[in-house]
C-alpha cells in the first residue's frame, strides 16, 4: 500500500539477546549445570502444590488486589520483621509482584523521569538499563573493582550530580555474587550530598 506509515521503531533498539539466553544455550550445548537462571531440577514441594491446586479449584483464581492479597502482604511483613528487624506496613509499604524484574521495573518507573540519571554497578543485571531508558532516563555505569568486585566509592561520588535520581544497590550483587558489608571499609562512603 503506497503512502502507508511505517511501523514505529523499537523504544529499545539496542537491546539484543540477554546474557541469560546466551548462558542457557551454552549450558544446554555443553550439557552443563545451568547456573545462569533459576531453573530448579526438581518439582515444588508436594504440600505447596496441593495448596495451589486447592485454591485454584475453590474460587481463588481471580485477579488479586493491585498490591497483592492482604494475608500475603501481612506474611511478608512478618518475615521481613523476623529476618531483618524491619517493620514494614503491609498496607503502605509492601506490594506483591509476579517477579523481581517486574518489581524492579515498577520501582524504577515510579521515581525516574526524563533526563534523570541512575547509577548502576557493572557488571549489572540486564533489566536495569532498559527500564531506565523507557522512562527517558540515562544510566551511568560504575565498574566494580578487582577479583572481589568491590565498589570504588570515589567513582560513585564522582558520578553523582544534580540529575542523579537513583543508585541501584543489590547485595549479594547480581551477577557477581559479591556481598557488601557495613563493616567493610571499602563500602563506607562520605555522604555524597553534603
Amino acid at each position: 500500500m503506497s503512502g502507508a506509515t511505517p511501523p514505529p521503531g523499537s523504544k529499545l533498539p539496542g537491546v539484543g539477546t540477554t546474557i541469560f539466553t546466551v548462558m542457557s544455550q551454552m549450558a544446554a550445548e555443553e550439557q552443563a549445570l545451568n547456573l545462569s537462571q533459576g531453573f530448579p531440577d526438581f518439582d515444588g514441594p508436594a504440600a505447596l502444590l496441593a495448596h495451589v491446586q486447592y485454591y485454584l479449584t475453590h474460587g481463588h483464581n481471580q485477579y488479586p488486589p493491585m498490591m497483592g492479597v492482604q494475608s500475603l502482604r501481612e506474611a511478608i511483613s512478618g518475615k521481613v520483621a523476623a529476618l531483618y528487624g524491619l517493620v514494614a506496613d503491609p498496607d503502605r509499604e509492601i506490594t506483591v509482584t509476579s517477579g523481581a524484574t517486574e518489581a524492579l521495573f515498577c520501582a524504577i518507573a515510579s521515581v525516574v523521569r526524563s533526563g534523570d540519571e541512575v547509577i548502576v554497578f557493572d557488571p549489572a543485571y540486564d533489566s536495569y538499563e532498559p527500564a531506565v531508558i523507557l522512562q527517558g532516563g540515562i544510566t551511568r555505569h560504575v565498574p566494580l573493582q578487582g577479583a572481589d568486585f568491590h565498589v570504588d566509592w570515589n567513582r560513585v561520588q564522582d558520578a553523582i550530580n544534580d540529575r542523579t535520581r537513583l543508585i541501584i544497590i543489590n547485595t549479594p550483587h547480581n551477577p557477581t555474587g559479591s556481598v557488601w558489608s557495613k563493616h567493610d571499609p571499602r563500602s563506607r562512603c562520605v555522604h555524597p550530598f553534603g
